[in-house]
């Protein structure tokens, strides 16, 4: 069973939920000094070729998976053989295993693996090491990692950090800032940002740049703004809007920003595997108000075949402030 992300999580006043807080705790602490001691006992392979991470350091829902596709984007644009490599969370198949979306569904591979591999050659792998060498064998010249910050296994060339920009409080972008199962984190930021070469925040669609306060939680690590825009309309008439991602009121918020006529939402949890029950239930209450259903690329392409038809997938890009500046952190790495 899927459950959705906690809402207390992004409340920092300590006197929410005090009572869940204190009993969780203990827990996050055992949580944080696990994932210390994996990091640095571990020895990273090298699978032979550049492999550059997206992770980020809460539990979802900080928009890795438009940041990977940008990054694949401006390689192949250089005419590099871009591999995509995932965990392939949500499919029941270990890897390493090239994605085939004629051929795969996403109770096989998961959702984000098959939305990518209708652009390009995606791998999963529950043993990224294993997966990075399977992509390198087969040709790639760099490799993007789609999650695995707090992955030891692989030896990379490039670890960006993806920050949600629009779920804050103040300048204050990681919730309460505890740590699993407490809060959203999964490390403390100081040793998150400490292997970290570089931070991207995506902000609101209405905003271009980074606050100096907010630059200011990143230290001296270079940091870079982008915004999740949508690369087609909404579609038209009264809609009913539903969504199993790691923060679906994003999704509601972004669908009204560009103009959908949003009736009603429904959230659910990340990657959450849509039944007939639930669809038929979703279809009549659209149905009832003479609208009809919109959902993300991510949403849509868990969706039954028979489904696809009826419910529009709404598609966004990550479009970075400085494009210049993101080339020639590539080139660092990949000449």
């Amino acid at each position: 069973m899927k459950l959705a992300t906690p809402r207390w999580w992004y409340v920092r006043d300590g006197r929410f939920m005090p009572v869940t807080r204190a009993l969780l705790t203990p827990l996050s602490w055992i949580w944080a000094g696990v994932t210390a001691r994996r990091i640095t006992q571990a020895t990273p392979a090298d699978p032979g070729v550049p492999v550059i991470c997206v992770g980020n350091l809460t539990m979802g829902g900080a928009g890795k998976t438009p940041v990977v596709r940008e990054i694949a984007v401006r390689l192949a644009a250089r005419g590099l053989g871009v591999h995509l490599l995932a965990r392939g969370y949500g499919g029941r198949l270990k890897g390493p295993l090239r994605v085939d979306p004629a051929v795969h569904g996403s109770a096989e591979v998961g959702d984000e693996p098959l939305m990518l591999a209708r652009d390009y050659p995606v791998w999963i792998a529950r043993d990224r090491a294993a997966g990075a060498r399977a992509a390198a064998d087969a040709g790639a010249q760099v490799v993007v990692m789609d999650d695995g910050h707090q992955n030891p296994s692989v030896k990379k060339a490039l670890s960006l950090l993806v920050v949600d920009g629009e779920t804050r409080q103040g300048e204050w972008p990681f919730g309460d800032g505890r740590v699993f199962p407490a809060g959203p984190m999964r490390e403390p930021l100081g040793a998150g940002l400490a292997r970290a070469d570089a931070v991207v925040v995506l902000l609101p669609g209405d905003l271009r740049v980074v606050s100096g306060d907010l630059l200011s939680i990143f230290g001296d690590t270079p940091t870079f703004s982008a915004r999740l825009v949508s690369t087609a309309p909404p579609p038209p008439g009264p809609q009913m809007g539903f969504a199993g991602v790691g923060k679906p009121w994003k999704v509601e918020r972004a669908l009204k920003a560009a103009g959908c006529e949003l009736l009603d939402f429904q959230a659910f949890p990340d990657h959450f595997a849509y039944d007939a029950a639930t669809l038929e239930r979703l279809a009549r209450h659209a149905q009832a108000h003479g609208a009809g259903l919109v959902t993300t690329e991510k949403d849509w392409v868990r969706l039954p075949a028979n489904w696809q038809a009826r419910v529009s997938a709404w598609p966004v890009r990550a479009v970075f402030t400085d494009e210049a500046a993101l080339d020639a952190l590539l080139a660092r790495i990949v000449p």
